[in-house]
């Protein structure tokens, strides 16, 4: 595939992920909250293709940087109603793409990994607002802002799940079996899950991604 087709489907893609989260609004009535979560976690769930997209990260990073530019115009003109945070202090639309090219260009050779750095921001930041709001019981607050035990819990879960997974079945170096791939999956999911619990205003999809990166460069594969 070449990598103006790669960009086509890209766009294409996260445009009709955007689409989607816009319908169920509407459709539904479910809150921005909620489907800029759809958006997060369809957004994130590219990371296991583009290998097959692109022939180098650099294509990537150029469509991570238009996102960028869009989401920022977003968080400031409120556009997209689907990816409106109620938080105005919150940007964490704009920080997803930057971290995902950062992570494709340190990760590129090894896609395995690469995708492993992405989930727990994927599946644990996607997942755990929305659980933790609904199901949230057991609260906890640092620096004034409140979160749930429950949704922590649903962070290292499914963030944990999709790291496993990817480790596991990606294709690509380093090729680990289901065993070897639950050790760095719990580290990497446990640091991540601490740290996005002390993380404000957004930056949790910077930090999340961070510790990720740093545990999964350092790990002896």
């Amino acid at each position: 595939m070449t990598n103006a087709l790669g960009l086509l489907v890209a766009y294409t893609y996260i445009f009709g992920i955007i689409g989607l989260a816009e319908v169920l609004r509407r459709w539904r009535g479910y809150g921005s909250d909620f489907t800029r979560k759809v958006i997060h976690i369809g957004v994130g769930m590219l990371s296991w293709i583009i290998g097959i997209l692109f022939d180098s990260p650099w294509p990537f990073v150029f469509a991570s940087m238009t996102f960028v530019i869009i989401n920022l115009i977003d968080w400031r003109f409120g556009i997209i109603s689907a990816m409106s945070s109620s938080d105005r202090s919150n940007l964490g639309t704009v920080y997803f793409p930057l971290a995902a090219a950062v992570v494709a260009l340190i990760f590129w050779e090894r896609q395995p990994v690469m995708v492993a750095a992405l989930m727990p921001l994927t599946w644990g930041d996607g997942l755990a607002p929305v659980v933790g709001r609904r199901y949230g019981v057991h609260k906890y607050t640092i620096m004034g802002h409140t979160r749930s035990l429950e949704g922590s819990a649903t962070f290292f879960l499914a963030g944990g799940l999709f790291t496993w997974l990817a480790l596991w079945l990606h294709t690509g170096s380093p090729e680990l079996t289901p065993a070897a791939a639950i050790l760095p999956a719990l580290v990497v999911i446990a640091a991540t899950t601490l740290t996005e619990a002390v993380s404000l205003w957004g930056l949790d999809n910077l930090t999340v991604t961070a510790v990720s990166v740093i545990i999964l460069s350092l790990w002896p594969f």
